[in-house]
């Protein structure tokens, strides 16, 4: 369904997350620090989305904050509104909650796909352009539809997601952050995972290294045996040759995609076994059936 990638007393700064069994961390950050484990900026505004929805702690959530990059986060949304939009079916979004990794049923993982272009396309050209022209990159038989102002804070995008059959899986996705260096794109209920994804570029000695970072876990168990069962290559995949497609319009050189994957938290979470109810591929299947009788 993007120089930048995506401690603790009260009135101090919030500790530093480690991604590294904690699942309840903070957003990927929207800069490439050399580490996989970033976090997005300090949260700027007090009506940024709340703590239970992007997985922070009450310690990190009541910290103060100040004006620096408040235009680049989104306004608190309890939950996700959105018009029709031509090309894609756009169910499964409207009215659903956001959900981070802590809100997630499967093992967490932590992703990385990065490919290398010219030092000559700045981080900013290469975000923008990126940002402009989402929907291209993605693999054929995939729809993206965003608003018409592009991709800007607070905006939902519609997804259909070929799954096979043809059936399109119908969700959506909710841009957490974006600057000229980096966005943040969130999951709603019934996604395939609940978690994050940043989109960023930055300098690499004489390259720019652009790159899409992934925090995340199957929503539902009926996603996490779709994961364990081919889920997670197909994804890989997915990304692959997204990355690939923005390094060719970017005038890569060499278009090999490198791949980093870790597990982070090998728990699952029982409590979170509910969400299943939500779960948009059972949804989706039993809309196209729905729409195929009616159609005879």
């Amino acid at each position: 369904m993007s120089d930048s990638t995506l401690r603790g007393e009260p009135g101090g700064r919030p500790p530093e997350p480690t991604l590294r069994g904690e699942p309840g961390g903070r957003p990927p950050e929207p800069a490439l620090r050399g580490e996989p484990g970033g976090r997005p900026p300090e949260p700027t505004q007090p009506d940024v989305p709340p703590a239970e929805q992007i997985g922070l702690s009450a310690r990190e959530a009541s910290a103060p904050v100040g004006p620096r990059d408040a235009s680049n986060w989104a306004a608190k949304v309890e939950r996700l509104s959105v018009e029709q939009r031509d090309g894609v079916r756009g169910t499964n979004v409207a009215g659903r909650r956001l959900t981070g990794p802590v809100q997630g049923f499967g093992k967490m993982w932590e992703k990385t796909y990065r490919i290398s272009v010219p030092a000559a396309v700045t981080p900013q050209h290469a975000i923008g352009t990126w940002k402009a022209h989402f929907p291209e990159f993605w693999p054929t038989g995939n729809r993206f539809a965003g608003a018409l102002a592009g991709i800007s804070p607070g905006d939902v995008a519609l997804l259909d997601l070929a799954i096979g059959g043809g059936v399109k899986l119908s969700t959506g996705v909710f841009v957490l952050y974006a600057d000229a260096e980096s966005f943040t794109l969130m999951t709603p209920q019934g996604h395939m995972f609940a978690g994050w994804i940043t989109f960023s570029a930055e300098q690499a000695g004489d390259l720019t290294a652009v790159q899409a970072h992934v925090l995340m876990r199957a929503s539902d168990p009926l996603y996490e045996l779709g994961m364990i069962f081919g889920g997670h290559r197909k994804e890989d995949r997915f990304w692959e040759q997204t990355l690939a497609a923005v390094g060719a319009r970017l005038g890569a050189a060499d278009l090999d995609v490198q791949t980093t994957s870790a597990c982070v938290d090998r728990r699952r979470q029982w409590r979170q076994a509910g969400n299943v109810w939500h779960n948009s591929m059972i949804r989706s299947v039993g809309q196209t059936l729905t729409r195929r009788r009616r159609g005879r």
